[in-house]
């Protein structure tokens, strides 16, 4: 997927989400009601992953992107940290292929710089063997943050004007996107947060103006197959207006 999507509200959307993104909460709270390490939470969560995204290939989902490693979780005990990238590492190394036999593009999105050679590298390995797949699209934030990204896209814009390719009458919300990490592809439908919080905690802050939210008390190892579907069967039943009237959404959709 390479064409910008505008940044326009759409007038409909369909009962079935094309972009469902997911904050993963709750791996460490897993691990602590089992006595066990929080790395112990977060390989736990791998199968999860798994689970959510042979769910959402099976009902159609078209992109699914998951919240894997913010920018303030370098904050974390150095120990989880380097556990985190560890279980980052094995992760690219066993089942980047596995996505490929299934026809599933991966891309990374995020500030790379922070991350070892090694990660770097296993990363566009990752993006490059899988690019041209075109089942679905998995993308994975890490070291990613929504300030960043607006950040991050202004910076370019910024450049552009000061070297003359663009003119400040020349920027709109559309140009904005397109400078983003998911500048190409649809807004997400649905936003999923497990483990009962109800933030967005710097998640995709432009992306989410009309994202419908589903907060899960259930932590995210336990967030499988039955739980994807519950989530997917709530926003099929929600109305989604996109400013306009009940009135006008009911005589839209009798068309």
């Amino acid at each position: 997927m390479t064409a910008t999507v505008s940044a326009a509200i759409p007038e409909s959307a369909p009962s079935r989400p094309k972009h469902v993104a997911v904050i993963m909460d709750g791996n460490n709270r897993w691990a602590k009601a089992r006595r066990l390490k929080g790395v112990a939470g977060h390989k736990a969560g791998v199968d999860a992953v798994r689970a959510v995204v042979e769910t959402c290939a099976r009902e159609g989902v078209k992109v699914v992107t998951l919240f894997a490693f913010s920018s303030e979780n370098w904050r974390r005990p150095q120990d989880e940290v380097s556990a985190l990238m560890k279980l980052f590492v094995f992760a690219l190394e066993r089942e980047v292929r596995k996505l490929h036999r299934n026809n599933i593009c991966l891309r990374l999105i995020g500030e790379r710089s922070a991350f070892s050679p090694l990660l770097q590298n296993l990363m566009a390995k990752a993006e490059t063997l899988t690019a041209d797949n075109t089942a679905m699209t998995l993308v994975i934030a890490a070291n990613y943050g929504g300030q960043w990204d607006i950040t991050d896209a202004t910076r370019k814009i910024a450049g552009k004007v000061a070297s003359g390719q663009l003119q400040p009458s020349d920027i709109t919300e559309d140009l904005i996107q397109s400078h983003l990490s998911l500048g190409d592809l649809p807004m997400p439908d649905l936003m999923i947060r497990t483990a009962g919080e109800q933030r967005i905690s710097n998640f995709m802050l432009w992306h989410l103006a009309y994202t419908e939210f589903y907060f899960s008390p259930v932590f995210w190892p336990d967030f499988k197959r039955p739980q994807m579907q519950e989530a997917l069967a709530a926003y099929a039943a929600r109305q989604r207006r996109f400013g306009q009237t009940d009135d006008q959404v009911a005589a839209r959709s009798s068309l």
